[in-house]
C-alpha cells in the first residue's frame, strides 16, 4: 500500500498480545508516528521485528504541528503507520485530526485492530455489555469532574471511564457524590500486566478500597448505568414514595434512602425534594 494511512493498536502491556497484521506493518511502514519514540523501540525490540521506516514522535504536545507534516508525507505517496503507547490510536490518544484530515483529503486510510482498554475492562467489569458510552479520561480541577458526573446521573447505559491513579479517590468521591453510593462499579488496573486487578464492589466501596490502598498502575472505571425511566422521576414521584414509606412506619431517613436506591439516584437529591415540599406545604 502507498499513501495510506494506517492505524494501529497495540500491546497494553503483554507483547504477546500483538498481532501478525501489526508486526507486518512495522516491517513494511515508510513512516513510523509513534507517541513515545523509546517505547516504541521498546515494543519493536520484544516482538522482535526489524523496521527500516522513518520514526517520528507524534504526542498530544505536538500532535497540531505533526498531523501536517504527517499529511504532506501522506500526499507526496508515503504511507504513515501510527501508533500509540498501548491501545488504538485516535481513543484517548493522538491520531484523531490526523485521521479526519486524512479522510478529508480522500487519502486511503486502513485499521488493524488489537487491544482495547474500553472494551477489555467492560469485560472484566462483570456488568452490563449490550449498551455501554465510552468517557475518555474524567477531567482533572474537582469543579469540572463533578460537572461531569453530574451530566452522566441518569445514563442508563454503563459507562467506561480513564482516571488518573493518583486522582482515583477523589473521582469515586465525586462519582458517589453524583450516582449515589450504590452504584455497581469495578476498578480495573494495569490490564494484561503482570499485577493485573479487577476490584469489584458498589460505589462506595470502591472510594473506601481506594482510601486504604496505594493506588498504582493504569486504571480504567467502569460504571452501572442508572436504573432504567429513572431520569423521568419527578420531585412529586420521589415525594410521594418517601411519604408512603413513612406511613408505613419507617423513619425519614431510612425513607429517603429507600427512595434514593430505588430510583437509582443520590439520596441528597431525593432529600432536597422532601424539603422543599415541605416549604410549599407550609
Amino acid at each position: 500500500m502507498t499513501m495510506a494511512l494506517i492505524l494501529a493498536a497495540t500491546p497494553l502491556g503483554n507483547p504477546l498480545d500483538a498481532s501478525q497484521r501489526l508486526k507486518n506493518a512495522i516491517q513494511s511502514a515508510q513512516i513510523i508516528a509513534a507517541e513515545d519514540s523509546r517505547r516504541f523501540h521498546r515494543l519493536a525490540s520484544d516482538l522482535e521485528v526489524t523496521f527500516t521506516g522513518r520514526v517520528i514522535s507524534f504526542f498530544e504536545g505536538n500532535e497540531t504541528e505533526r498531523t501536517t507534516e504527517l499529511l504532506q508525507l501522506l500526499r507526496g505517496g508515503q504511507e504513515v503507520l501510527v501508533v500509540t503507547d498501548a491501545g488504538m490510536p485516535t481513543i484517548s490518544d493522538p491520531g484523531f485530526r490526523l485521521m479526519r484530515d486524512a479522510i478529508a483529503e480522500n487519502i486511503e486510510v486502513h485499521v488493524i485492530p488489537g487491544p482495547s482498554a474500553p472494551t477489555m475492562a467492560l469485560a472484566l467489569s462483570g456488568l452490563p455489555t449490550d449498551r455501554f458510552t465510552f468517557e475518555g479520561f474524567a477531567p482533572r480541577s474537582q469543579g469540572a469532574r463533578q460537572s461531569f458526573y453530574e451530566k452522566l446521573r441518569f445514563e442508563e447505559r454503563t459507562m467506561v471511564i480513564f482516571e488518573a491513579p493518583h486522582r482515583l479517590e477523589e473521582s469515586l468521591a465525586d462519582a458517589v457524590l453524583a450516582l449515589g453510593e450504590n452504584r455497581r462499579s469495578a476498578i480495573c488496573r494495569e490490564m494484561t500486566k503482570r499485577y493485573e486487578e479487577t476490584i469489584r464492589g458498589t460505589l462506595a466501596e470502591l472510594l473506601r478500597w481506594s482510601q486504604s490502598n496505594e493506588v498504582l498502575g493504569e486504571i480504567t472505571l467502569v460504571i452501572e448505568g442508572a436504573h432504567q425511566g429513572s431520569a423521568e422521576k419527578t420531585s412529586e414521584d420521589m415525594v410521594a414514595r418517601v411519604r408512603e414509606y413513612e406511613a408505613a412506619g419507617m423513619d425519614r431517613k431510612g425513607a429517603i434512602a429507600t427512595v434514593a436506591e430505588e430510583f437509582g439516584i443520590p439520596k441528597k437529591i431525593v432529600y432536597a425534594a422532601v424539603v422543599d415540599a415541605n416549604k410549599m406545604s407550609r
